[in-house]
């Protein structure tokens, strides 16, 4: 007998727990969905021409700081500043050459 052949099969347990995951995400999208329709339509309350600038404003913002963000990072990655670091060593010094260590 194998060492395998103890092991209890993993592939239906992964199947199980991936569709378990997915289903509580969904379930967690719709309550959201719903208190915000909810929410949203539960006052008879008007946005001022103010409230909208802002929202216009902050999206605005929000792109251009993350597409400056993504211009930095394939600038950065095309340059090669995220390459590893390489350890350049020392020249070992030569006992003729007069510039032994100090």
């Amino acid at each position: 007998m194998t060492s395998t052949d103890n092991q209890p099969s993993t592939s239906g347990d992964s199947k199980l727990a991936r569709w378990v995951v997915i289903a509580v995400l969904a379930a967690l999208l719709a309550a959201a969905c719903i208190l915000g329709y909810l929410g949203w339509t539960s006052t008879d309350t008007s946005v001022p021409a103010s409230g909208y600038v802002a929202l216009v404003l902050g999206v605005v913002f929000s792109l251009v700081v993350g597409a400056g963000l993504m211009a930095l990072v394939f600038y950065s990655s095309r340059k090669g500043y995220d390459e590893p670091v390489v350890l350049i060593p020392e020249p070992e010094s030569d006992p003729d050459d007069g510039r032994g260590p100090h």
